[in-house]
């Protein structure tokens, strides 16, 4: 029996087009030769051009988001739907671009493995981009800890505005799962040292600066935000900025590079902008908005993703990402798997060999919550379809249920095998979403909460309508935090909340469509550059861990230098 190949043996398979002739499908030649190449298959494109294309008065094509319903711990396939949706798009005859997120190295070498797409729905050179790519995560690591070196030496040279050691808010970051740096001290070994004092690390995709970087509309606007980062308070409570630090113009001449979008392509040579890499679980999990105007300006469609399921991508990308950026997304795809669904449904996670087998009560069973993803992403005014991400153990009868049970809720459900057979398996699905977005110019889009809503009630908001809590429960911690936010001058940003991926509640077990919970909310940081506010719930936390059998331990090097492993 023919063994089905690996998803790194695909990738690795491919024939590369060199970046140039990428490049040529979307720019003129002019501007092909500006491009900055990083080796032969990848190039920035310089973010001066978004203002030329602007100047151009080029009409933007139509934004299309990729979402998901609530995920099983291994994903149900959103980054391989949306290049095998941009891929089915050219299939059919349409102009098309896709726009996604960079990998962190937390992911590729913790529990999940690289996340370039999987099958014959990739975006390649898949060992790069999950590896180092272009340098970007550096370079958003570096200037953090730029700011918190920073910090450190205003504290020892006791620089006005005279920073309280006890109320600094500012974090490390590192781009790696390590949960003993959560919480540490340090400063010791002597005066020269520094003062000894209670601080942690989080994970770069968490980083403040990673949510700037992908929020900048430019240049000037990416050196304004990371000015207004406040990295602390007085004694009297008066918030300290990186400006007063003078941190900001060096932070951003680090950045500098790292802000112009990464051009790649799919395996079927679609050009592709990747760029940025928040989480949506714990950061506000969108790629960039300077990737996704870009992308707006070269091309008919742009598919985009936002992270794990809507309620958590979806809600960040229309409420954060949308607002700031005033994008309206012309439609939305929801991702379904018949084995999420049969998680939902009862069959436990844990058990493969029971989620291989048909089992249409079960999935059935699961329908609740996939329909209420659809109903919240409508909320937004934004239409939906479906892509069931069909895996050979699907059987039809199952599939079958998936369709009726959408149709019934007035979506329409579209099979697709993107990760088996590449453009031409999502040619159906793009011919949907196509018509779906040819027929809505996005004018119905509207964000779930007004900016002059108080920043707990745009929480208590998003808890209840879109996770379908009872209420919320603030510490009184996190109450004391909004007070002050909210009297510094802070109460019309929007909320970034933290939660678990795998739940509509804050309580991971809690499976298919839990209601009428009170969200637990543990604490609030203000991110006054991203122009939000985190609300971080139950126990989720902003630096992962590694599990017992990271994928760190199948990667290796051969001789002639190829990677294997990352998937």
């Amino acid at each position: 029996m023919a063994t089905t190949p690996s998803d790194e043996a695909i990738a690795q398979a491919a024939t590369l087009q060199p970046i140039t002739d990428i490049a040529k499908k979307i720019l003129s030649d002019d501007d092909v030769k500006r491009i900055e190449p990083y080796g032969r298959y990848k190039a920035k494109v310089p973010v001066t051009m978004l203002e030329q294309f602007k100047k151009e008065n080029r009409e933007d094509g139509k934004l299309i988001l990729v979402t998901a319903l609530t995920p099983t711990s291994s994903g149900e396939g959103k980054t391989c739907t949306s290049v095998g949706l941009v891929d089915g798009m050219t299939h059919i005859g349409k102009n098309a671009m896709v726009a996604l997120r960079e990998p962190s190295l937390g992911p590729v070498f913790g529990m999940k493995g690289g996340a370039a797409g999987g099958g014959h729905a990739q975006v390649v050179p898949m060992d790069e981009i999950n590896l180092h790519f272009t340098g970007d995560m550096h370079a958003i690591t570096s200037a953090h800890s730029l700011l918190s070196a920073m910090v450190d030496n205003h504290i020892k040279w006791q620089k006005e505005p005279v920073l309280d050691t006890r109320r600094i808010s500012w974090r490390r970051v590192v781009d790696m799962n390590d949960r003993a740096l959560r919480d540490i001290a340090i400063g010791f070994g002597g005066v020269n040292n520094g003062y000894v004092r209670q601080d942690g690390f989080d994970i770069t995709v968490a980083s403040e600066v990673m949510a700037i970087l992908c929020l900048a509309t430019s240049m000037s606007d990416l050196q304004r935000r990371l000015g207004d980062i406040v990295v602390g308070y007085t004694r009297k409570q008066q918030p300290v900025r990186a400006k007063d630090l003078n941190a900001s113009g060096a932070m951003a001449a680090l950045l500098r590079d790292a802000l112009s979008p990464n051009l790649v392509q799919t395996i079927e040579g679609t050009p592709a902008l990747v760029h940025g890499g928040p989480f949506a679980n714990i950061a506000h999990g969108c790629s960039s908005v300077i990737a996704t105007q870009m992308a707006l300006k070269l091309s008919d469609y742009v598919i985009t993703e936002a992270g794990f399921g809507a309620d958590l991508g979806a809600e960040k990308f229309f409420n954060i990402k949308c607002r700031k950026a005033g994008l309206k997304p012309a439609a939305a795809v929801v991702v379904a798997t018949i084995r999420a669904l049969k998680l939902h449904g009862g069959v436990p996670g844990k058990d493969k060999k029971a989620l291989a087998t048909e089992n249409v009560n079960a999935v059935n069973a699961g329908m609740p919550n996939l329909l209420r993803h659809i109903e919240n992403v409508q909320k937004f005014g934004v239409k939906t379809v479906v892509a069931i991400n069909r895996f050979a153990d699907d059987t039809d009868a199952e599939v079958e249920a998936v369709k009726a049970a959408c149709e019934q809720a007035g979506s329409t459900a579209i099979t697709s095998s993107h990760h088996a057979d590449g453009g031409k398996g999502a040619a159906d699905l793009a011919e949907a979403v196509a018509a779906l977005a040819d027929a809505n110019d996005g004018s119905n889009f509207k964000p779930l909460y007004e900016n002059d809503l108080s920043l707990s009630d745009k929480v208590r908001r998003v808890a209840t309508e879109i996770y379908r809590a009872k209420d919320i429960a603030l510490a009184p911690a996190a109450a004391t935090k909004i007070r002050r936010f909210e009297k510094l001058g802070f109460a019309d940003l929007p909320i970034c909340i933290a939660k678990t991926q795998y739940s509509f509640s804050a309580d991971p077990d809690a499976i298919c469509a839990p209601a009428g919970h009170i969200l637990p909310v543990a604490d609030v940081r203000l991110s006054a550059g991203a122009e939000f506010v985190v609300a971080l719930t139950g126990s989720v936390m902003t630096m992962p861990g590694l599990p017992k059998t990271p994928s760190a331990e199948a990667v290796g090097v051969a001789e002639d230098g190829s990677i294997h492993g990352l998937f």
